[in-house]
């Protein structure tokens, strides 16, 4: 039954066409749904998936599996093959999987009769598909639920205790079974979940055809790939509510544009900063809006700030390569900010791969004696791609190729492939609930910045991603010493100058183990850090409403877990932590700088023009 707010919501939701029409609260019938409405409804429901079935149909509808589909058989069937191999450990695999499910009938038989059982899987605390209470109260959601994690978990132990295959395999398998058994949760469908049913019922399944309705528009904004959206876009405007922290934009090639950001501080540190954000997704998640930008907590600090803004890319840039991205953007950006401020000398800063890109650079100037850069810091960044998690089951000779190959044919990587991998390290926080809520609940989702800046994807031109996955992910050349840039080999213990190193203890991309064993290639002084959270929430954590702390435990030796079981947590964000730092490598101020009116001219307002262009 709903209340008289929630079906005024639905009604609110649902086009003029769908019928809601539930009951009123005072109506005898009221526990059951409107069968005219449910009829009407269903009625559309069977059109709208007319009109789906007749576009796939079509001639230039997608034809056949993805490469990754593929891929996953392949690897699945390796571990397959593995127990199939030993028929005795097969039986033994098999008595105890049955024997589990014996155990959840005789479960189940005894909340039948009305008997407390306990459970015989339980859902992990975080773990928010089965939070309904009728997953639990009822019987026979509670025996799909503990079905399905009873079958799950056994899946996962046959991937673990396999023989016969390589870590790599395992680890791929470990990622692809995770995708399956994500997408085969009962949370998922209207059948299995109580949660969806009541909610259908109360609907009378309006829900369903706002749902279809949403899909066939989310399948058209992805060209004929379902893009499924996670926030509402109308809410955002880049330069208007996200990324506007004031500025201009000072220099601009191919490449980049580089913004100065307008000071707030009557003297500001001498030393500029230069910020060298990723170039797989944009800039302004460091200037999302004024109350978590990390751009103007700086600036507000007294940095003169510089900020690359990469172009998204297209097939003009196909040939634009790992040293381009050096030369014409970091190196280029310097140039810059030496002719804006006088100085010769910059403290840069380097997020994820832009933060890769900068030790290379460091490496490089180190190599050539050419000092330009005095202190970095790297947020969440590799350089030692032992560990990479779950983004190197991508990193093999045969997916990489297929990469090449797509990348050949239009002179880049498609922005909504490499989002849909970075969705596919959390199916469950990032994929699977957005499908839920948007097409079987039929509600629009709301609008989220963070989740607006994830899905404003680039592209990537073909020579640099495949620079960036060979001699990273696949050969981890950078820290084996044997990359090569500009016939120069690079050697990161040759880089001297100090360096802050923040990892977050639930990066997925950048785990914190990687993050602290790429801290011991480096010569010089090395500040590792390691900050509450992930990827993202990790990093931007501003002082004024911290979410999480931080460990800081002196030198970076031994193993990962000796230095944090010895560190010491710190409530609150790590931003001003990492401002004393760099106070203390360049304490002399000088007047504030107002950008665009030296050396420089304003080329226009910040956040420039190459952030808007959407992939």
């Amino acid at each position: 039954m709903t209340s008289p707010q929630q079906r005024q919501a639905a009604d609110k939701a649902a086009p003029d066409s769908v019928i809601t029409k539930p009951a009123g609260p005072g109506d005898a019938s009221a526990a059951l749904p409107d069968f005219e409405a449910m009829s009407r409804n269903a009625g559309q429901l069977v059109e709208a998936l007319g009109r789906s079935a007749a576009r796939y149909l079509q001639p230039e509808a997608p034809v056949g599996p993805p490469s990754e589909v593929g891929e996953m058989v392949r690897t699945l069937g390796k571990v397959a093959e593995s127990w199939l191999s030993d028929p005795n450990r097969t039986l033994e695999a098999q008595t105890r999987l049955s024997q589990d499910f014996l155990t959840l009938w005789g479960s189940t038989y005894q909340k039948l009769q009305g008997q407390e059982a306990p459970p015989v899987a339980a859902p992990e605390p975080r773990d928010n598909r089965f939070a309904h209470p009728d997953w639990s109260a009822n019987p026979y959601f509670d025996f799909i639920k503990q079905g399905y994690l009873i079958a799950t978990r056994w899946a996962e132990d046959l991937v673990e205790e396999a023989d016969g295959i390589d870590e790599h395999t395992r680890h791929k398998a470990q990622f692809y079974l995770r995708q399956v058994t994500s997408m085969l949760s009962p949370s998922n469908f209207l059948a299995t979940n109580p949660e969806l049913i009541r909610h259908t019922l109360a609907e009378n399944g309006a829900n369903l055809v706002r749902g279809l309705k949403m899909y066939e528009e989310d399948l058209a904004a992805g060209g004929g790939a379902l893009r499924v959206r996670q926030t509402d876009p109308s809410g955002f405007e880049v330069g208007r509510n996200m990324a506007v922290t004031p500025g201009e934009v000072v220099f601009r090639n191919d490449l980049m544009e580089l913004i100065q950001y307008a000071p707030t501080t009557e003297t500001v540190f001498k030393r500029p900063l230069l910020i060298v954000p990723p170039w797989i997704n944009k800039f302004y998640i460091l200037d999302l809006n004024p109350q978590k930008s990390f751009i103007k907590w700086m600036v507000d600090q007294g940095l003169t700030v510089f900020c690359i803004s990469w172009v998204n890319p297209d097939e003009r840039h196909a040939e634009k390569d790992f040293e381009s991205y050096m030369n014409e953007g970091i190196e280029t950006a310097i140039d810059a900010v030496g002719a804006a401020t006088g100085e010769t000398e910059v403290a840069a800063a380097g997020y994820c791969v832009g933060g890769t890109l900068l030790a290379v650079t460091l490496a490089v100037q180190a190599a050539t004696a050419r000092k330009r850069i005095t202190s970095a810091t790297l947020l969440t960044t590799q350089v030692d791609f032992t560990h990479a998690g779950d983004l190197k089951v991508f990193a093999d000779e045969e997916q990489i190729k297929q990469v090449e190959a797509r990348m050949g044919e239009r002179g880049y990587l498609e922005g909504a492939r490499m989002a849909n991998a970075f969705n596919m390290l959390r199916p469950n926080d990032l994929i699977w609930p957005y499908v839920v809520n948007n097409y079987i609940k039929g509600k629009a989702p709301s609008a989220f910045d963070l989740l607006y800046w994830n899905s404003d994807a680039t592209r990537m031109p073909a020579a640099n991603h495949s620079f960036y996955l060979r001699n990273c992910y696949l050969e981890n050349n950078l820290a084996k010493g044997r990359m090569v840039i500009g016939n120069v080999r690079l050697d990161l213990k040759k880089v001297k100058i100090p360096v802050f190193n923040l990892a977050t203890r639930e990066d997925h991309i950048a785990p914190a183990v990687s993050v602290f064993k790429g801290s011991k290639r480096f010569g010089g002084p090395v500040d590792y850090v390691l900050a509450g959270s992930g990827h993202i929430a990790g990093v931007v954590n501003p002082p004024a409403k911290p979410k999480y702390g931080y460990w800081t435990g002196g030198p970076v030796k031994g193993k990962f877990e000796d230095w944090l079981g010895a560190a010491a947590e710190t409530p609150g964000s790590w931003w001003p932590y990492w401002l004393r730092w760099m106070e203390a490598q360049a304490p002399e101020r000088v007047p504030a700088r107002i950008p665009g009116g030296g050396a420089l001219p304003s080329l226009g307002p910040a956040p420039g023009t190459y952030v808007k262009v959407r992939s």
